[in-house]
């Protein structure tokens, strides 16, 4: 087991101007775990990465407000709700450092991804292009297949290919290669999508550097951070993008589904409608379905239109939404605040990392800045190859156990199945370049003893692949 972390709090002072020293932040670890979440005692969290959690303290306040909505629907969904999401929209506002009112929700980042795209009207002489690294998340790679078909040809896809381990620099070189490939083919890039931290494999993105980019090429950058709240610093103001949406319901222990769509005051224009439309949406009155104009039955506010806009999207549990405000608070007065967390999970991650590769006798995907480590995943090499390889022939002369490209979907899914029924544990998996990866996610529930753990179910069950045992099924 590491060493606990025990950064303290700041030092508060009294009415009458003397200091008082605030209560020590509780030890990160299995303690944590035990007192303050809910998973089943036999279950080992090993992918928060995926769908979060979040610790008994909001889920008891997640069901006052849900019971609060039940016992006055019309006064607590009309009156009540508008407030308390005003106050979750103020608190991650600060905590991104920007103006509340360029802070909404939406249930999750894809849909924020969406409603940006779909809201996008495309030149009609047919040369936008959407920019993207092939490491983008599936579905949203999926958006813009399906945006690129709908405009008949009005915008169309150019991927960037990215070979990690690489270091930054090598990441913009390629984005400003791609957007010079472009002009060269007669085209315009007029959006370019970028992780903050990417799926699969989950590394960190130099997403500043790729916003200033896109500034100095008159792009629109469009920011996926689904993997970014809560789990690395983010500064929206320094950063500066056109559009960004991130997971609160990953890494800031906020219920599932919740996500904020920060849109800055000089873009929020483009955002016509929330998707779905709903009540907040206003027809162009001298358009063609200019007469289609409904008043709105909700009550009449002052805010602006696009927090109005967002503010109501049809009927749903909109409990997570009013629940940011309090995990936000939670993480500050429980853990010690952003900073605090942030530090200890990039620390377990990199120490679990290593020691899971010295288990598996294979290596971390980090460059040699660690950048790409600067986050709560990482991505361990499985001792298994691909078929003959990576494509540049990097493991063609290890001694790992190939596998057959045919064979990939079925030793992944057998992996999964048996650590779930044998070990009660889930971790992703993924192949990248010839080699079978496992991604895993540190959190301040856990401590180095679980990558530990997981190292040796990794290299039992690698072990039982090579021998073929995945055919048995």
């Amino acid at each position: 087991m590491g060493s606990p972390e025990t950064t303290q709090l700041p030092v508060r002072e009294k009415a009458d101007g003397s200091e008082i020293s605030p209560p020590s932040p509780v030890t990160f670890g299995h303690e944590l775990r035990d007192k303050h979440f809910l998973f089943d005692p036999s279950y080992r969290n090993l992918n928060h990465g995926s769908f979060g959690t979040i610790p008994r303290h909001i889920q008891s306040l997640l069901r006052s407000y849900q019971d609060q909505a039940e016992a006055r629907p019309d006064p607590f969904i009309r009156y009540t709700y508008p407030s308390l999401l005003d106050q979750s929209r103020a608190a991650i506002a600060k905590l991104l450092n920007v103006p509340t009112d360029t802070c909404t929700f939406v249930s999750n980042a894809t849909t924020g991804v969406n409603t940006v795209l779909r809201n996008l009207v495309w030149n009609e002489d047919g040369k936008d292009e959407i920019l993207f690294f092939d490491t983008i998340y599936g579905g949203c790679a999926k958006t813009i297949a399906y945006v690129c078909e709908s405009s008949r040809g009005l915008v169309t896809p150019r991927q960037i290919p990215l070979h990690y381990p690489c270091p930054d620099s090598e990441v913009l070189s390629a984005f400003h290669t791609a957007v010079s490939a472009s002009l060269a083919a007669g085209k315009r890039t007029r959006l370019a999508l970028f992780d903050v931290v990417s799926s699969m494999p989950g590394v960190r993105v130099p997403w500043e550097s790729l916003c200033a980019a896109c500034r100095e090429h008159d792009i629109l950058s469009l920011v996926d951070g689904a993997q970014g709240v809560g789990m690395v610093p983010l500064d929206l103001s320094a950063g500066d993008p056109d559009f960004f949406v991130s997971n609160c319901h990953k890494w800031l222990f906020v219920p599932r589904g919740c996500a904020v769509f920060y849109v800055p005051e000089r873009n929020q224009h483009l955002m016509r409608s929330t998707l779905p439309t709903s009540h907040g949406f206003v027809p162009d009155k001298d358009g063609p379905a200019g007469a289609l104009f409904r008043p709105s039955p909700l009550p009449p506010n002052a805010k602006p239109h696009f927090v109005a806009n967002f503010e109501f999207v049809g009927t749903i549990d909109n409990a997570p939404y009013i629940c940011v405000k309090d995990s936000i608070k939670w993480r500050e007065e429980v853990l010690g605040g952003e900073e605090r967390i942030m530090a200890a999970l990039t620390d377990l991650a990199r120490r679990g990392g290593k020691r899971v590769a010295e288990i598996l006798g294979t290596h971390v995907l980090d460059n040699e800045e660690q950048t790409l480590t600067r986050c709560a995943m990482v991505n361990i090499a499985l001792p298994l190859v691909v078929g003959g390889g990576s494509e540049d022939g990097e493991d063609s002369g290890t001694n790992f156990p190939r596998i057959p490209a045919g064979d990939v979907s079925a030793v992944i899914n057998w992996i999964l199945e048996t650590l779930m029924s044998e070990h009660d544990t889930f971790v992703a998996l993924h192949t990248y370049r010839g080699r079978f990866w496992v991604r895993l996610s540190a959190q301040v529930y856990l401590e180095l003893s679980d990558f530990e753990w997981a190292g040796e179910r990794l290299k039992e069950v690698c072990t039982r692949v090579a021998a073929g045992e995945y055919k048995q099924k």
